[in-house]
Order: structure tokens, then C-alpha cells, then sequence
């Protein structure tokens, strides 16, 4: 009878240790955005307080598990994106898509910077919305940056459902961690910064 007593008590413990820790857990949400280079989309985002985590992958076009060769090729129609899970106690949607405007130039179709992709390239930007309300949000920010920017060309950057999203190779993977000083070489012979502070008047 103790031993069966036991059992009851240690269960009991279990269950209610596991139901305090999955209320410990945040409740994430996601959110996909295309920006040029996912190297530095995804540096630019990880650093964002209350974002979980930042995958860099592929996203907006046909091929099924495209390789980072066959993406570069601009035949799949997807673009390096970014998927990223956040905690909305913490941050919201819509200061993730504010945040989105200053680290793109949203002036350029097709292309990010000295990356050029031809029509629907992969270094496109470009807003994927997984919900109705993203949607919303999404456009509402845009309306506001329209009305509020200091520069003269048109915002070119769509706003378009999300679809399947596919992680790129490992070593793309927070890659300027992993490759430091090759990230801030290609970073700042890109211009990324230079034309960032040249719309918006700050870099990331």
C-alpha cells in the first residue's frame, strides 16, 4: 500500500511540475520577412529583444528543399528570408515590421544593395504575412512609412502571403558568429550600412 501510495504521490508531482513548466514556456509567434543577404537579416533581427530565435532559409517561391546553388541561380522564385519566433509579451508584431523598414531599402525592386537578383530574385524584400491580422499590420506600417519618409522614391517592398518556408544549409546559420570577420567584409563592401543611414538616417 505505501509503495502504491508512493507512486500516486511521485505521479501527482510529475504531472503538476509538467504543467508549471509548459506555463513557464512563452507562447511564440512567428514571423517571416525577406531583406537581402540572410546573413544579415538574420544578425540584424537576433539582436531584437524579445525575439526567441532567427533561421535563415528560403521562402516565396516553387522549388521544394532548394540548395542555397539552386536559389542563387534565380530560378526558384524563393528569396533568403528569415523566420522568426517571438515572445508577443514581449514585442510586437508590429514592431518587428517597424524594425523590418530601417534594416531594408525598400526603394529597390528585385535587389538588396550591391545584390542583384533580376525579377522576383532571391535578394528581393519583400513581408510574408502568416495571419489576416499580419496582413493588416503589415500594411497599416507601410502606409505609415509612406507618409512619414524623408526620401522621395517609392516603397517598392510587398507584402504577400507566407508559404512554405525551408532552412538553408547549416553553415549559413548565423553565420557572422561562425565567420566574423568574412560577415563584416562582405557586410561593409556591400554598402548595406552606408545606404541605411542614407534613407533613415541610422544603421543597425
Amino acid at each position: 500500500m505505501r509503495f502504491r501510495t508512493s507512486l500516486f504521490a511521485a505521479a501527482i508531482v510529475l504531472a503538476v511540475s509538467s504543467a508549471l513548466s509548459a506555463a513557464d514556456k512563452p507562447r511564440l509567434e512567428k514571423a517571416t520577412f525577406a531583406g537581402g543577404c540572410f546573413w544579415c537579416t538574420q544578425h540584424d533581427f537576433e539582436e531584437v529583444p524579445g525575439v526567441f530565435s532567427v533561421t535563415a532559409g528560403y521562402t516565396g517561391g516553387r522549388e521544394v528543399n532548394p540548395t542555397y546553388e539552386q536559389v542563387g541561380k534565380h530560378g526558384t522564385g524563393h528569396a533568403e528570408s528569415v523566420e522568426v519566433l517571438f515572445d508577443p509579451s514581449k514585442i510586437t508584431y508590429r514592431q518587428l515590421v517597424d524594425r523590418f523598414w530601417r534594416l531594408v531599402d525598400p526603394t529597390t525592386e528585385d535587389r538588396q544593395f550591391c545584390d542583384w537578383g533580376g525579377v522576383g530574385g532571391p535578394y528581393r524584400s519583400e513581408i510574408f504575412y502568416h495571419s489576416e491580422e499580419q496582413k493588416k499590420i503589415a500594411e497599416e506600417s507601410k502606409r505609415d512609412v509612406e507618409r512619414t519618409k524623408t526620401f522621395k522614391e517609392p516603397i517598392l517592398t510587398k507584402i504577400t502571403p507566407a508559404s512554405a518556408f525551408y532552412p538553408a544549409e547549416k553553415y549559413h546559420q548565423d553565420y557572422w558568429k561562425k565567420n566574423p570577420i568574412e560577415y563584416h567584409r562582405y557586410r561593409n563592401g556591400c554598402g548595406r550600412d552606408a545606404r541605411l543611414r542614407a534613407l533613415w538616417g541610422t544603421s543597425p
